[in-house]
């Protein structure tokens, strides 16, 4: 029986072929893909190919390109429904057998695949056959073996089995047919048990057995509750000594469990069956039927033939195994809410899951092939990139053709196989973000709704506050209280506030800015002292002293310089307001150089006050965050801002036993204008 691979999208022209060719000749096999007959083909499992392609582009060249090198001897078919003549002289070129036209005819095919096998054959048939083979025999007692070299002719066909049991009964009728034997049985392993050099010793784990596979002249019901195990037995013989078996032999009758189990399955020989990995089964068969026994050659071509057998039913259970994985896959792919598609070297498509072909294949049915051609350019040319170039580029955001407003998350990773400097393949990963982003925006208003409320409750809070003391002043004046005493008391009071809302005005200012405005070169030292002093003016009843130290070195910086004063003048007012008597408020700068050569001015403001803890020091530039009763809680928010709008960082340090509270500002030494 011969064994046809049809490649093709949809398996209506493998259902044509296998409706007009015999059954009892071909076995037809259908894959929708190129890559999943790969293994198939590496195994020598395939007797002809036939390819469904239409000839207008390079992709099928690049199939049969691929087909050639894992069978470089297999015939090759091309049906086309389409075609250019430039494009048929390649495939020909390439070593296509026939390019046919769609519908199939069936006598056609027939003649074109029997040709194509029987040209090797008659190229290899020698011009002579005067001279006879040898004989395999070597005892004129025993039967000849001529029926047995028959069997080395057709034990080709066990390879190209991908259906265990069809196997196993065809092997079985054929030795039955030749040999002569009445009964016949195959154990095996169960598919995907690990096979091991010695059965298993502990009680706590359960031995591996053969289970009957088929049989041949035995009761099914009594291979329905038998197996052979390797506890004892012809299984463990046959894994200890690896050779073949006879009843009545001295292993055999010094073994009563051997002896118990021929008797039961009225068998004579047990013949181990390998797959060049380890014991894969055992075939037990009773004498021929006219009672003669065997030829040792009869029986080393059987377990030769035996092992073939052994490498074909691996190959199935692969192939079975690999159909599964493959389908598990396909089925988990296709379950996923994103679009996930896989795109080979040469373009073609190895993987487009169910969400993909909703995504890209439109005006059409999603139940066609694939191909490299549905995907909009912008995606189908960063996809080359990435195989050309093997790196993976940033993740997108952005829309595609056809989906109106949808907002799609794109990601490309490359395949590079181990050991291997080119890419293999390219994933392309594409989420519908489109929920996600409104949601995330609708978030984002609502936090920012949050924080406008939060602002006018403060806001409104410290203006109120502001405004109680001018009150009062109002109405103490309008009652006629000027005397001297009370005029100052009152212009001090109504100063503290108008002193309030005035820094509150500065503070909300500077928060709504997103740049610098007039930028010059002012003095470190002329700087400090002016925030010292407009910090001294927001609280005039500190008593504390500024004392500043540059070591002697005469820095300035390219600043803002109403910007940076009020940034320092905040940091200072605070130390103001945490120092007590007249303890200085120490400031400290210097020039520092980072690893990677950058150049900064470092300015530490340093108190004597109880100083910030763990938290404080986390939260203090956070907004509204204060951890006294009046006040709005931006001051370090604010310098905050406008140390970043020059590009420089700040830090909140928190005091600890040998160190006072402080706060780091560093700038670039120079900032461009």
């Amino acid at each position: 029986m011969r064994t046809l691979l049809i490649i093709a999208p949809h398996a209506g022209l493998a259902d044509a072929i296998r409706s007009v060719l015999d059954a009892e000749q071909f076995r037809v096999l259908h894959h929708a893909e190129l890559w999943a007959s790969e293994p198939l083909l590496r195994q020598g499992n395939v007797d002809a190919v036939l390819l469904d392609a239409d000839l207008t582009d390079v992709r099928p060249i690049r199939m049969i390109e691929r087909i050639r090198r894992a069978v470089p001897g297999c015939p090759v078919f091309l049906y086309a429904s389409a075609s250019q003549w430039e494009w048929e002289e390649e495939a020909y070129l390439l070593g296509v057998a026939h390019i046919l036209a769609k519908p199939v005819r069936a006598r056609l095919l027939t003649a074109l695949l029997e040709r194509s096998w029987r040209l090797p054959q008659e190229l290899a048939t020698p011009l002579s056959n005067s001279v006879a083979a040898p004989s395999l025999a070597t005892d004129a007692a025993h039967p000849p073996v001529s029926a047995l070299n028959a069997l080395r002719d057709v034990s080709g066909i066990l390879t190209h089995s991908l259906q265990t049991d069809l196997l196993l009964r065809e092997f079985l009728q054929l030795l039955r047919e030749i040999l002569g034997v009445n009964r016949a049985a195959i154990f095996l392993r169960r598919a995907g048990e690990l096979q091991s050099s010695l059965p298993t010793a502990s009680a706590d784990l359960k031995p591996p057995v053969l289970e009957a596979a088929y049989a041949l002249g035995i009761s099914p019901q009594l291979l329905d509750h038998f197996t052979l195990s390797f506890r004892g037995g012809i299984a463990a013989h046959l894994q200890r000594h690896a050779r073949i078996l006879r009843n009545g032999s001295l292993e055999a009758a010094t073994d009563p469990d051997i002896r118990r189990e021929f008797e039961l399955l009225g068998g004579q020989l047990a013949i181990p069956i390998f797959d060049r990995e380890g014991l894969l089964g055992i075939a037990i068969f009773d004498h021929r039927l006219s009672g003669e026994p065997f030829a040792n050659e009869e029986l080393s071509l059987v377990f030769h033939l035996l092992e073939e057998l052994g490498l074909a039913i691996r190959n199935s259970r692969l192939h079975d195994a690999l159909t599964g994985q493959h389908a598990m896959m396909t089925h988990t792919l296709d379950q996923l809410g994103s679009a996930v598609v896989v795109v080979a070297r040469d373009l073609s498509i190895l993987q487009a899951n169910q969400a993909a072909r909703q995504l890209f294949i439109r005006g059409g049915t999603s139940a066609r092939a694939f191909t490299f051609a549905d995907l909009p350019q912008s995606l189908g040319s960063k996809v080359f990139e990435t195989l050309r170039s093997g790196s993976a580029p940033e993740p997108t955001r952005g829309k595609l053709p056809g989906t109106g407003d949808a907002l799609f998350r794109m990601v490309l990773r490359p395949f590079q196989p181990r050991g291997e400097s080119e890419t293999a393949a390219a994933l392309l990963l594409i989420d519908n973000i489109t929920e996600a982003d409104r949601a995330q925006q609708m978030e984002i208003e609502a936090a920012n709704l949050r924080l406008i409320r939060r602002m006018a409750e403060q806001l409104a809070h410290e203006i109120g506050n502001s405004l109680v003391p001018i009150a009062t002043s109002q109405q103490l004046l309008a009652e006629g209280k000027d005397d001297p005493a009370t005029r100052k008391e009152i212009t001090g009071i109504m100063g503290d506030s108008v002193r309030r809302v005035s820094r509150l005005a500065r503070q909300m200012q500077f928060l709504s800015r997103d740049g610098l405005r007039r930028v010059e070169s002012v003095p470190l030292a002329q700087l400090i002292e002016e925030a010292f002093q407009e910090a001294h003016t927001q609280n005039p009843r500190g008593s504390a002293r500024l004392q500043y130290s540059s070591g002697g070195q005469p820095l300035a910086l390219n600043v803002e310089r109403a910007g940076l004063r009020h940034a320092l003048a905040e940091v200072l007012l605070n130390a103001l307001q945490a120092t007590a008597g007249d303890h200085p408020i120490e400031v400290i700068s210097e020039r520092e150089t980072d690893t990677d050569g950058s150049r900064w001015v470092r300015i530490e403001i340093r108190d004597t006050g109880t100083g910030f803890d763990e938290e404080t020091a986390r939260r203090a530039t956070e907004p509204f965050y204060s951890t006294r009763t009046v006040g709005l809680g931006l001051g370090l928010t604010v310098t905050r801002k406008i140390v970043e709008l020059h590009h420089g960082r700040m830090e909140v340090c928190r005091a600890t036993a040998n160190t006072p509270s402080t706060v780091r500002i560093s700038l670039p030494e120079a900032v461009a204008e």
